[in-house]
């Protein structure tokens, strides 16, 4: 059932995608087959649904447009060029072990990217269906000049779309039933009846089956290059819309997802849609949330999906150029409904982590686009780990119960503290972005009755050169001053680190503890021999 829904969603959606596209539907529609074939066999996330999708059909036009194509044959040859480009640009990097990429790409990231994806599949395709034109590039731009124009919707096609869209959600309730495929069904059975035509409401229109089976382009050295060029973003948008969808997904059942696997597996499905002259496929966020929400529990819905696609070509074709655009796109919106669930999003503000991260992925992706917006989700993840790390926040600790526990003191005010031994903790690892800042302001909570600094490593597990520099010369430093640095919960990396390092470190290296009490209690007898 869930690849019937499927099939009825993929059939339309592709249609969509390759008048985005400007390419004839049959090389979307033979692009989905190879997708669905290949990824069932070579992809591991149970329902992510590997076809052609919108933002590569908008990159892809803009791609061949930047290569100055005009003449049908010309794009057809480049089509295939950079296709392959980026199905080899998928393999290389899968086998080069490359997908560490992905680890950038946080959940709150994946949360606003799919929020804001959806939320501007189903605005575009709300767009289509007034039928108004709207040549802005930018979303929100598009919905002025659509707001703008709203003396010339078309009525008709939007009350289609929304009792298509009103039928299908209707039919959710009975998850085994392909809704997608029983509204593509009955409108075709009802444009017997009713002259869509006549109405004013476009339908798809004639789909010829006939494809120019691609060859090799012979391009010159220049060509290829610029070729090459051209296909890096169409990679990278497929990547990133690919894994989004596909982490998305199988973190919403519990699975675990290898990203150089996708890699492979989504480079050999688009060397194969290559090879059959098809567009470029990713695993798009409304077909493969269709596949979730109808029940698929493995790859098996893929297979089936592309068997029933099969069918569907060879047998409906006729039929579905009867059927209005706007089913078409009510199809699309009916998949990606429960995508706009703000609920994720309402738990990170909950919480109140990373809700900003992930609101600017939404709001990326709504204001610049799937790419764009998801760069500027990562960069500002990135911003803020970084922000995160250099910050010089340190705990003061004190023991607990008279035991060996040192707990921090703002949350355990009774804990025992010597004046003589002030016992410090960074909160963060120490690097060269805030080890200057840490150490500066542990001198400072020192006072005239302090001793000896105990200083904690336990969240530092390793150090650069400039963390180490930056020990030597506090501990210098609090010498100077007749006070003494002991490092507690030291690890070994460092400590060895430290000992190579030459004094003053060398000697830290060898009065450190692996305990925060044992370093106290060093530091005890060193206080009492100094007083």
């Amino acid at each position: 059932m869930a690849g019937l829904s499927v099939a009825g969603l993929v059939l339309p959606e592709s249609i969509a995608y390759g008048s985005i596209a400007g390419l004839p539907p049959v090389h979307a529609l033979a692009a989905a087959l190879a997708g669905l074939t290949v990824y069932a066999i070579a992809g591991r996330c149970q329902v992510a649904i590997v076809t052609p999708t919108s933002a590569s059909a908008a990159v892809l036009a803009a791609a061949l447009a930047s290569l100055g194509v005009g003449e049908p044959g010309a794009r057809l040859a480049l089509t295939l060029a950079l296709v392959g480009c980026v199905g080899l640009l998928f393999v290389l990097a899968g086998l080069l072990r490359l997908g560490f990429i992905a680890a950038f790409v946080s959940r709150p990231v994946l949360r606003g990217f799919a929020f804001g994806l959806a939320a501007s599949i189903v605005l575009r395709q709300f767009f289509s269906v007034t039928g108004v034109h709207a040549p802005s590039a930018l979303l929100i731009r598009q919905l002025g000049e659509v707001v703008a124009g709203i003396a010339r919707w078309n009525v008709a096609a939007l009350a289609i779309a929304a009792l298509a869209l009103s039928v299908m959600l209707a039919l959710r309730r009975w998850r085994m039933v392909p809704a997608a495929f029983v509204v593509l069904a009955s409108t075709v059975a009802l444009s017997f009846v009713v002259d869509f035509a006549q109405m004013g409401v476009p339908t798809i229109g004639r789909i010829a089956l006939d494809i120019d089976w691609p060859a090799l382009p012979q391009f010159g050295v220049s060509q290829w290059l610029s070729v090459g060029s051209a296909s890096l973003p169409l990679a990278m948008i497929l990547f990133v819309e690919a894994w989004g969808t596909s982490r998305t997904l199988a973190l919403r059942h519990g699975q675990t997802l290898d990203p150089n696997r996708e890699l492979v597996a989504l480079g050999l499905a688009n060397l194969a849609a290559a090879s059959v002259g098809g567009q470029p496929v990713g695993a798009g966020f409304s077909a493969s949330s269709a596949n979730d929400a109808a029940g698929a529990t493995s790859r098996i819905a893929g297979s089936v999906a592309a068997v029933a696609l099969a069918a569907l070509l060879l047998v409906a074709l006729p039929l579905i150029a009867r059927v209005p655009s706007a089913v078409l796109a009510a199809i699309v919106i009916a998949a990606l409904t429960h995508a706009l669930d703000p609920r994720p999003l309402l738990r990170l503000w909950q919480l109140g982590r990373d809700q900003w991260v992930a609101l600017a992925a939404a709001v990326g992706v709504l204001a610049f686009g799937a790419l764009y917006g998801m760069l500027l989700a990562v960069s500002l993840s990135v911003l803020a780990i970084a922000r995160r790390l250099s910050e010089h926040d340190i705990d003061r600790l004190g023991q607990l119960d008279g035991g060996r526990n040192y707990v921090d003191l703002a949350r355990h005010p009774n804990a025992r503290v010597d004046p003589a031994i002030l016992v410090v903790r960074p909160r963060e690892p120490l690097f060269f972005g805030n080890a200057e800042a840490i150490m500066n302001a542990i001198e400072r909570a020192t006072s005239a009755a302090t001793r000896v600094v105990v200083l904690s490593l336990e969240e530092s597990y390793d150090l650069d050169s400039s963390a180490v520099d930056v020990l030597g010369e506090s501990a210098t430093r609090l010498t100077a001053r007749g006070q003494r640095l002991i490092l507690g919960r030291l690890k070994d990396p460092v400590r060895e680190l430290l000992a190579a390092a030459g004094e003053p470190l060398a000697t830290l290296a060898a009065d450190g503890h692996r305990s925060i009490a044992d370093a106290v209690e060093s530091a005890r007898a060193s206080a009492s021999r100094r007083s």
